[in-house]
């Protein structure tokens, strides 16, 4: 029988690995954290206008390109919101 002599506490299947895969697994949730706090503060700046898409339906068409005009848009009016 052969003996596994290829064997290491801080090789990479060791302790090496985890603290590897560790830190990976903490940059990735530090950042999706600063993507949703972004996010969160552009939508807190930035906030929609329920009022174009509420106002009159009567005009929207079932499949019809014309619908952007009823969607919801930024509240300085710029454009539909992104």
């Amino acid at each position: 029988m052969a003996d596994n002599t290829n064997r290491g506490v801080f090789s990479l299947n060791g302790v090496t690995g985890m603290l590897i895969a560790t830190v990976l697994l903490l940059l990735i949730l530090a950042g999706l954290t600063v993507w949703g706090i972004g996010v969160q503060q552009h939508s807190a700046t930035n906030p929609y206008d329920s009022s174009v898409i509420t106002c009159n339906l009567d005009n929207v068409k079932m499949d019809s390109s014309d619908n952007t005009s009823f969607s919801f848009k930024d509240a300085n009016n710029t454009g539909v919101a992104k």
